[in-house]
């Protein structure tokens, strides 16, 4: 004989949890039973929010491809790009992210000039800078200005996301090699300033164009880069920035 549907404790077919829909071990709430509230996801019960990531970096192709490595990680979020040391700075203050990760050299205001900044207008942003231009006086500079970490372009996508995790943390990390040729390279003895103009009259630029690009006037160009040639002990602008650059002071 045939069984018929709808027996006590047998589950009617389009009828959720059996008879009358309420059979044993079902959810109030997912029915909307008004005494038991929303449904929850258990995953997202406790789950920690994403690190907040800000990423600039002039080159589009290299931070649109960072940034799309990054979000494959479940606990970081990129939250911001900046192409420009300004924009970074601006979309830091207006997304405030846990951590800034800042090309070092970018237009505007370079990488440490952005973490110098934050590290008071907002204190609670850890900064690293990512770079290709790893010189042993960018690393002193940055760590002057209170960046946690310091790596070069060639770290992969998962070591970074490993460092962002531990400079976070509290931690800080600096690349072992760079590490190494900043402390064999002693002690630069020029100021911030000497270094910059140096820098830009490595190149061959001549003084009008190095004063405007460092917002300085064309006798204080001539001063700074006269003291440097002193201090270096060379005979001109351009054996003085040789000198600084073999020795890692730019």
């Amino acid at each position: 004989m045939a069984e018929e549907p709808g027996r006590m404790g047998e589950r009617v077919p389009g009828v959720p949890g059996g008879e009358g829909g309420r059979g044993p071990g079902t959810d109030a709430g997912a029915h909307g039973d008004p005494a038991a509230g929303p449904a929850k996801a258990p995953e997202a019960a406790g789950a920690p929010a994403p690190l907040r990531v800000l990423l600039a970096d002039d080159e589009h192709l290299i931070r649109g491809a960072l940034a799309a490595l990054l979000a494959l990680e479940d606990d970081l979020q990129v939250v911001a790009e900046a192409a420009s040391g300004p924009e970074a700075l601006a979309m830091a203050l207006a997304q405030r992210p846990d951590i800034a990760v800042l090309d070092l050299q970018m237009p505007g205001l370079d990488g440490v000039a952005v973490a110098t900044s934050l590290r008071t207008r907002l204190p609670g942003c850890r900064t690293m800078i990512v770079t290709s231009h790893g010189r042993p006086g960018h690393l002193k500079r940055a760590l002057e200005a209170g960046v946690r970490g310091f790596v070069p372009k060639t770290v992969s996508a998962q070591r970074l996301a490993e460092i962002i995790r531990s400079v976070h943390a509290g931690n800080r990390y600096v690349d072992p090699e760079l590490a190494a040729d900043a402390i064999s390279a002693g002690d630069s003895p020029l100021t911030v300033r000497e270094a910059e103009v140096l820098e830009y009259a490595e190149n061959g630029a001549p003084i009008a164009e190095i004063a405007e690009r460092a917002a300085l006037s064309p006798g204080t160009v001539r001063n700074y880069l006269s003291s440097a040639a002193a201090k270096l002990c060379a005979e001109n602008r351009h054996a003085a920035a040789r000198i600084a650059r073999a020795r890692g002071w730019l």
